[in-house]
């Protein structure tokens, strides 16, 4: 666990995700509606430059209130966001964080199940890692994908956008 020197976490909010376009667009309202309601929210941007990202990040996550996990369709193939997502899954066993998937235009099923697109983006990502030779990792990525995927979330198709 990382140490802190308040008691406080550092940021209210963790947000996890994946590429440039969910970022430029639903990621910065979602973030930009944080800020409006003065919660402090991170996204990779607000990272000092020079830090060791890995290391500093999940002490992030880790000293944050909540973890919101977007889920896209190409979430799946890096391997840097299904380690988050193991880490984030142990602060939320380990340290009570509340996590709150969001599924952005992918079934939960598909994360549960690994099929459709979400599939095939966790196939790219587990034959990099075999590659690599670490097969525990891919086993806890599985364990993590499952875990999520039935906790109580939020799916973008079940949601209209309303004009006013």
């Amino acid at each position: 666990m990382a140490s802190t020197s308040s008691t406080r976490p550092s940021y209210d909010v963790f947000i996890s995700y994946r590429g440039k376009y969910i970022r430029d667009g639903f990621v910065s309202h979602l973030f930009n509606a944080f800020q409006q309601k003065q919660i402090n929210a991170f996204l990779d941007e607000n990272h000092c430059k020079g830090e060791d990202i890995s290391l500093a990040l999940l002490a992030t996550i880790e000293e944050s209130y909540v973890s919101v996990v977007i889920f896209s369709q190409n979430y799946a193939d890096s391997s840097w966001c299904l380690d988050e997502l193991v880490k984030i899954l142990g602060c939320r066993k380990t340290l009570g964080q509340i996590v709150l998937p969001v599924f952005y235009h992918v079934d939960p099923t598909d994360v549960q199940e690994l099929t459709g697109n979400f599939g095939e983006a966790f196939t790219i990502a587990k034959h990099g890692e075999e590659l690599k030779g670490c097969l525990d990792g891919v086993e806890q990525w599985c364990h993590a994908l499952m875990e999520i995927s039935i906790i109580k979330q939020w799916d973008s198709r079940n949601f209209k956008l309303h004009m006013f």
